[in-house]
């Protein structure tokens, strides 16, 4: 961003720059309604018959500064799985993000971008041979493990990859997706899995972690970061070389007051834990924190029955497109017409299907909507975080046929 402002970087960011970017006036006052008016001229628009999202970029550059105000030393690597629209990854990239991925295919989508492989984390602790193989090929060289058996892939595929060793945090069961039930050494592991590199004469440049996602619990980051620092004085007992990485995973969310109170204790724990090794890079694997809230979704009514007072709508996106996060991230919908409110009009108890032949393809029920027809929209707020990259083509419901607009304020 040398030399120029957050937005003009953004703007001729790859994956940005070659992309209409629509403005639009923002509404402090109502903020989740403040892209309204350009969805309507974008769903008024004689191309547009389907389904779309709109990526605001000022949303992004406003979370990446309020991440560095809150974590000055904290450098993001932006968790591609989360959502890996090129846009997104292009703007993260020219704000400075680093990018945490965990196939080959995200390694591709990142480098494609022109994001150097120094500024790539394969932070998957269990990996296909042929991506290590990918990885060492294209020059990442920085790789999570967990166990033996990965010492001994990455050091037939990868012989000159580096480590970093996967540790299990806290129990968090407030997490939406608690990660430390199928990631992450125990404690009485992580010496043996230290030993087995040192023997494998693979270098472990750090730690990791990862306390869960979509929780609202900051205390498990303390206890995290003292378990991390347990793990590098372990290696230095057995003479390894000075770790110099430091990972503090992700679970950020971006709504309210959370991020700061986790950040807070992040910082605390780290003077506490760290702070007489003022040498290691301190990252952070966010990933709903920068998508959640910057991606909003129309959906377009393709059908409607009226049974007595209720009211049962088609839309053309659903559970098996960019709404399976209502099933696999406990995304709540509260969708919202897309036009205008009128005064006084009366509300019915609604259902909306998604597209699909199949009844589970429910998004909401029991919900009160005004009466539409076909051919109106419906709004979905705070939709980014494993929506658009977790989808499926069930029915012939294509996920490709999804536009995303890009936008600011």
């Amino acid at each position: 961003m040398v030399g120029s402002s957050p937005m003009q970087a953004v703007l001729v960011a790859p994956g940005v720059k070659d992309k209409q970017v629509l403005p639009y006036n923002w509404d402090a006052l109502k903020e989740k309604h403040a892209v309204a008016g350009l969805m309507r001229s974008i769903a008024g628009g004689s191309g547009v018959r389907g389904a779309f999202y709109v990526l605001d970029l000022a949303r992004v550059i406003n979370l990446y500064m309020r991440w560095h105000r809150a974590l000055p030393d904290v450098r993001p690597y932006y968790a591609v799985e989360c959502n890996p629209e090129p846009a997104l990854l292009g703007a993260l990239a020219a704000l400075g993000a680093g990018f945490d991925c965990a196939s080959r295919r995200e390694i591709e989508a990142v480098l494609a971008l022109g994001v150097e492989p120094g500024s790539i984390v394969y932070a998957n602790p269990c990996k296909p041979e042929a991506h290590i193989e990918y990885a060492a090929r294209v020059g990442v060289n920085l790789t999570t493990y967990d166990s033996e058996e990965e010492v001994a892939k990455v050091k037939r595929c990868h012989p000159n990859c580096e480590l970093v060793l996967r540790i299990k945090g806290p129990d968090n069961g407030d997490a939406k997706v608690d990660l430390g039930t199928k990631y992450g050494a125990r404690t009485d592991e992580v010496v043996p899995l230290l030993r087995a590199a040192q023997r494998a004469g693979l270098g472990v440049a750090g730690v990791s972690f990862h306390i869960g996602s979509g929780g609202t619990r900051t205390d498990v980051y303390r206890g995290a970061i003292e378990a991390a620092r347990a793990a590098f004085d372990a290696a230095a007992a057995l003479g390894m070389p000075p770790m110099r990485v430091l990972d503090v995973g992700g679970g950020f969310m971006a709504g309210g007051t959370a991020f700061e109170e986790a950040a807070a204790v992040i910082r605390d724990a780290l003077a506490e834990h760290f702070g007489d090794l003022p040498c290691v890079e301190v990252i952070g694997e966010p990933g709903r924190y920068f998508a959640e809230k910057a991606f909003t979704l129309a959906a377009r009514v393709i059908g409607k029955r009226t049974r007595g007072e209720v009211r049962e709508y088609w839309i053309d996106d659903g559970l098996y497109g960019s709404l399976n996060c209502v099933l696999m991230d406990d995304y709540v919908p509260r969708p919202r017409p897309l036009a205008t409110p009128r005064a006084g009009e009366e509300a019915y108890t609604s259902t909306v299907f998604g597209p699909t032949c199949d009844s589970l393809d429910t998004v909401v029920t029991g919900y009160r909507l005004p009466e539409m027809s076909v051919g109106d929209w419906l709004v979905f707020d705070d939709m980014g975080a494993y929506s658009i990259g977790s989808g499926s083509h069930f029915n012939g419901f294509s996920m490709s046929d999804l536009t995303t607009f890009l936008a600011y304020s």
